[in-house]
């Protein structure tokens, strides 16, 4: 299998336990993840060999995320040390009718202050197929989009195929950043470009056609997108697919799930999941879109399969506490020919 490089922020995750609020909170469970090590993590589990390339601080806490990476499988001798601390997130997990809240602790991170140069990106590429970001990093500070637009045109000056997670995050892009301006430069990079309508219409202005994001409820019609696609991949001629996931949120327990995918030409649908009892929906679209690296390098002649592999990997994800996604290929396979009883393997 080809080598992939991500590279982003790992985070210090720190959550009540249970469906406890934060004011009920006298301890927090801790799990290291972020957008990009998820990935990471994800394509590990699948066998694929995988790099993960952040900033992290000399000290306890930063080696206790570089180990965590590597007990996963992921190569982390890439990793770079500098600056004091480890961004750290909060998360209050939601229940029924109440939803999850996350609180952000990230500022002056050692990512958030990573410099173009402090990274030898051919060194990094070699030998290397597939480079993956998301919207996240950019966001973090205009130093991490420098970083990140460095290795975006070093890795297409060598042919690597390059892929992103738009990722807008209301809560990131505080530092005055031109936020359109910084994405479309980034995403025109990009061979593979995965989003939701959301994702689309902060960073691109671009809306789907005939749909009230607003008011979409628990039937999410995948014929909605293909205007956002199209509108994509005029706006980024490089891109040869464009791919969204299809969440209906019948409540913070209940999701529907499903993803499609456009080539340019055919529009591919998943099925769709009935996810009823949601264990931990923090890192979906990360575990859809290790799914969906890992299925586009093992069935490149078959986009339908790569899809269904993307949409059942991250709906088991959901089963799975913490940010990262710790399924096999034969699980998910499982689930892609339809049995889902969760029945004991003896």
């Amino acid at each position: 299998m080809k080598k992939v490089v991500t590279f982003g922020e790992i985070m210090l995750r720190l959550a009540p336990q249970g469906y406890l609020r934060f004011s009920q909170a006298n301890n927090f469970d801790v799990v290291y993840g972020g957008g990009e090590s998820n990935v990471a993590v994800s394509l590990a589990n699948y066998g694929v060999p995988v790099d993960f390339v952040t900033r992290l601080p000399k000290n306890d806490i930063g080696e206790c995320a570089m180990m965590e990476m590597r007990k996963r499988g992921v190569g982390v001798d890439n990793i770079v040390y500098g600056g004091d601390r480890l961004g750290i997130y909060f998360l209050e997990t939601g229940a029924v009718s109440r939803g999850s809240k996350v609180v952000y602790d990230r500022a002056h991170s050692s990512m958030s202050e990573i410099e173009p140069g402090m990274i030898d990106w051919k060194a990094v590429f070699k030998d290397v197929a597939w480079f993956h970001w998301t919207g996240i990093t950019p966001a973090i500070s205009q130093s991490s989009a420098d970083a990140c637009i460095e290795a975006c045109k070093v890795a297409s000056e060598m042919g690597i195929t390059i892929s992103t997670d738009l990722n807008y995050r209301a809560k990131l892009w505080n530092f005055g950043g031109d936020r359109e301006a910084i994405m479309t430069e980034l995403t025109s990079y990009c061979d593979i470009i995965l989003g939701n309508e959301e994702d689309a219409e902060k960073h691109f202005g671009i809306k789907p056609e005939g749909l009230d994001i607003t008011t979409q409820g628990h039937d999410v019609k995948a014929e909605a997108f293909l205007s956002v696609c199209e509108q994509m991949m005029k706006k980024f001629p490089r891109a040869k697919k464009v791919i969204t996931t299809l969440r209906g949120s019948i409540s913070a327990s209940h999701n529907t799930w499903a993803g499609v995918m456009y080539d340019g030409v055919t529009m591919f649908q998943s099925p769709q999941y009935q996810i009823t009892d949601i264990v931990d929906r923090v890192g979906g679209g990360d575990s859809f879109m290790g799914g969906l690296i890992y299925g586009l390098l093992k069935y490149p002649e078959n986009d339908q399969n790569a899809l269904n592999f993307a949409v059942a990997a991250s709906c088991l994800k959901h089963t799975i506490k913490g940010d990262a996604n710790l399924v096999t290929v034969s699980e998910v396979e499982k689930l892609m020919s339809g049995d889902s009883s969760g029945r004991v393997a003896r």
